[in-house]
């Protein structure tokens, strides 16, 4: 397993690096981006007040310095500083991650705990009214747009069952409350997000065990007399996880990676809406060294999925290269 492990980090290094430099070259050649006028804003520079600043934040020198200096302050934790506020951006990052962190994991939950049940009732009660209710409500939820759907769950709780119930019923609406909410913070933002996710899950999920139904060793079980329980349990779940897993890790990576359309509807103070602002005032500093993160977020979730699946699936280990 510590073999299938190491083959994995090592298949992640050139990725990491491509796509740093990928992003670098982007900010540092972009038509139009001028990182020493945006720091300064609106008022105009002269030719030795531009040096000073090329200086200060090392556009002076040739790319593959710049872009060698920047891994070299990344590896210390130092994403530079932002061009809009000149504060440094991994202070902006440790203040703003704690609320997309808390919100993605809220989401993944509902995603995990709601899809995964939604399925496997789906799939036990094929042609039931539970399996039809199951897929009338996915086919709605994967249809309807995040922002409209946050707009929508405002209304209703925000102002007309706060009407209907004469305020005795409150929830939240837009931001949150200290480092650590509570939890009606994160009720409509975090139903939001997992909304559509959480019905792709149901989906997999119910087909993976109707697919798994008609295998051979589930056939042997029946014939060996197993209850239904544990043939789902010990048989089916087992393998039909895997895609779902899948899914699971790909959507937390995303989650992580800040909702900003959730966000911004909702005024998160996350990483979602941090990169809204960012890309409205052009503070391409914050902008890349924010999707740097995101970059180093998605590719641990993307490993201990892959670990996860040497643990459901022993095959793939072996086909991955350990012996």
């Amino acid at each position: 397993m510590l073999r299938y492990i190491l083959k994995r980090l090592l298949q992640f290094i050139p990725v990491f690096f491509g796509v740093t430099l990928l992003l670098f070259l982007i900010q540092t050649y972009m038509p139009g981006v001028d990182p020493v006028q945006l720091r300064v804003g609106e008022r105009r520079i002269t030719a030795e007040e531009r040096e000073i600043f090329e200086r200060q934040f090392g556009l002076d020198r040739p790319w593959y310095i710049q872009y060698g200096n920047y891994i070299a302050n990344l590896a210390q934790g130092d994403l530079g500083r932002s061009f809009a506020s000149g504060r440094p951006v991994t202070d902006t990052l440790l203040d703003r991650y704690p609320y997309t962190l808390q919100l993605a994991l809220v989401a993944i939950a509902i995603q995990a705990i709601v899809g995964i049940g939604a399925g496997i009732v789906s799939a036990v009660k094929r042609r039931s009214f539970w399996d039809v209710l199951v897929t009338m409500s996915t086919s709605i939820a994967v249809s309807l747009p995040v922002f409209w759907l946050g707009l929508i769950m405002q209304y209703v709780f925000g102002i007309w069952l706060q009407n209907v119930t004469g305020g005795a019923f409150f929830l939240p609406v837009a931001g949150a409350s200290g480092r650590l909410p509570t939890w009606t913070y994160f009720v409509l933002p975090g139903i939001t997000l997992a909304c559509v996710t959480t019905a792709y899950t149901a989906r997999i999920m119910r087909g993976q065990l109707l697919e798994i139904a008609s295998a051979d060793y589930v056939r042997t079980a029946k014939a060996k007399g197993c209850s239904p329980a544990r043939i789902l349990w010990g048989h089916k779940m087992k393998n039909g996880l895997i895609p779902v897993v899948t899914g699971l890790g790909i959507d937390f990576g995303i989650m992580l990676a800040g909702a900003v359309l959730t966000e911004t509807v909702f005024n998160w103070p996350g990483i979602g809406l941090l990169i809204s602002q960012a890309i409205l005032a052009r503070d391409f500093q914050v902008i890349i060294g924010t999707t740097t993160v995101i970059l180093m977020a998605t590719m641990l979730i993307s490993l201990l999925v892959d670990i996860m699946y040497g643990f459901l699936d022993p095959r793939i280990r072996i086909a991955g290269g350990e012996e």
